[in-house]
């Protein structure tokens, strides 16, 4: 009987912290490579703000943020572990806001602002998120860099600093283990 009952629940767990499989993903990487002459992107978040990322050597800088600390959070609105990164996500673009970003992108193709809010409402995402024509090319030149292959599962939180890799994770992550990372670029 302990059996029957212990199953169901180590299976639940594992599915969420596992992460979602990217399968969504609708742009190739042959199409991306094909649809981007340079290594910038030019990225609108939901309040307009305009970012302009490029990839560098180890990595990926953001023109608008030098010398900041830029997360990068390649999610979907459907995807639990997903959900559940948000708010650790949240709180800590909150306790490093002088010195981190974090900046979401979506893989989901054609979702509208009003989806994406609602996602940010629900799930305490308060940091920015980007519904971008270049989304696609650009998370996909991330698992390039970061040898993910063409089908990865998500989330992914890619760490950079003016063009420099720090860290990934894939799937669900504790809180803790991102803000290691961030007091260590920090010095702290």
């Amino acid at each position: 009987m302990l059996k029957k009952s212990i199953l169901p629940i180590l299976f639940s767990l594992s599915i969420l912290f596992q992460g979602c499989n990217g399968d969504k993903k609708v742009t190739t990487m042959k199409e991306a490579n094909s649809m981007v002459s340079t290594n910038e992107y030019v990225l609108t978040s939901l309040k307009n703000e305009q970012f302009t990322v490029k990839k560098e050597l180890n990595g990926f800088s953001v023109k608008e943020l030098d010398g900041k600390i830029v997360i990068f959070d390649i999610f979907a609105t459907w995807c639990p572990p997903c959900r559940a990164a948000a708010s650790h996500l949240s709180s800590l673009q909150k306790k490093y806001k002088d010195n981190l970003v974090v900046i979401g992108l979506t893989i989901e193709d054609g979702i509208s602002n009003e989806k994406l809010e609602m996602f940010k409402k629900q799930n305490n995402a308060n940091y920015t998120l980007v519904n971008s024509a270049q989304n696609h090319i650009l998370i996909n030149k991330i698992a390039e860099q970061l040898e993910l292959g063409d089908r990865f599962p998500i989330p992914i939180m890619a760490i950079y600093k003016d063009g420099k890799y720090i860290n990934h994770y894939v799937g669900a992550i504790q809180e803790e283990f991102i803000e290691s990372d961030i007091k260590k670029v920090l010095g702290k």
